[in-house]
């Protein structure tokens, strides 16, 4: 279940009631007349099933309240009621299957800018590749990936593209074009310091075998961009977001990013320019495989809304 609160102006409250009191995956409706300062209105609160969000927030849009008042939504881990019980069984659908798009832009509209958190995540998540690399550890590798917060762009790439939101794509694009590059330059900064201090030597990759996965490209690697970027929109869309931590350790993102800066500095430019190839290949597979999961999610869920009057009727 989800929780959701309209600011609706006076006049509109009775228009967003019956609006919310018609779809069957209501529940626990309540208003608080006058309570709302800024915007100034009514408050008016619910609990809707997953499957029906989409459905409600669309009516709540067509009433103009995301212009003149507000929505918001959250989700409920409990909800002990028949009420929302019944209000799940009568919502068509499942649940781990319902998208809600709004909540989608907005959770991927978050994650895809380029700020100065997302790149410190970007660059630490590079320099602990390198160190990976460097010490022939694919564990430290491995602690990379999952670090690594290039996914949220990736994502959004794949939701502006499919939702022709322009400004989403310009955005997340920002966020990897400009977040890799300085990412790297930190880690070849860390490199370069950390072989003049004698910590590391960085031609001793020509024996770390343990991670030569990183720059090693080929058909598999973009088989796995492929079934990785699936599983992390299945797993955004369904809200099952434990499943994206396995998404994070399947894909060679960040680890071809650092290993293309180590090996750079060992003078083995074609491991690097294989790891950077290695690089794109993940990100496109990803992109492309997140977005063939929305499409065909979305014309699923048309389908859906389309057979509906029809089985009323």
């Amino acid at each position: 279940m989800l929780h959701l609160r309209a600011v609706c102006p006076p006049e509109q409250t009775d228009e967003t009631l019956a609006a919310l009191q018609a779809h069957p995956g209501t529940a626990h409706l309540i208003v608080h007349r006058g309570v709302a300062v800024a915007p100034a209105g009514d408050l008016v609160e619910a609990d809707v099933a997953r499957e029906a969000a989409d459905e409600i927030v669309d009516a709540l849009c067509m009433l103009g309240l995301d212009r003149t008042g507000g929505i918001t939504m959250e989700a409920l881990d409990t909800a002990l009621s028949d009420a929302a019980d019944a209000a799940e069984e009568a919502a068509p659908g499942e649940g781990a299957d319902a998208v809600v798009w709004q909540e989608l832009l907005g959770r991927t509209g978050e994650e895809s800018r380029w700020n100065a958190t997302f790149q410190a995540f970007l660059a630490i998540a590079c320099l602990l590749a390198a160190v990976g690399v460097l010490t022939d550890s694919p564990v430290t590798v491995v602690g990379a990936m999952v670090v690594g917060p290039e996914f949220g762009p990736l994502a959004a790439l794949a939701v502006g593209a499919v939702l022709r939101r322009g400004d989403l794509m310009r955005r997340a694009g920002l966020a990897l074009v400009a977040g890799f590059p300085v990412a790297m330059v930190i880690t070849l900064a860390g490199v370069l310091l950390g072989s003049a201090a004698g910590i590391f030597d960085p031609k001793t990759i020509v024996d770390n075998h343990e991670v030569d996965f990183v720059y090693q490209v080929g058909p598999a690697s973009f088989v796995v961009a492929l079934l990785a970027g699936a599983a992390g929109m299945l797993a955004m869309t369904s809200a099952k977001s434990a499943a994206l931590v396995g998404v994070f350790i399947s894909v060679t993102t960040v680890p071809a990013a650092g290993y293309a800066m180590v090996a750079a500095v060992a003078g083995r430019w074609d491991r690097s320019g294989f790891s950077l190839l290695q690089l794109l290949v993940n990100l496109f597979g990803i992109v492309l495989a997140a977005a063939i999961v929305l499409i065909l999610r979305r014309r699923k869920q048309r389908s859906a809304a389309l057979l509906r009057p029809l089985s009323r009727g």
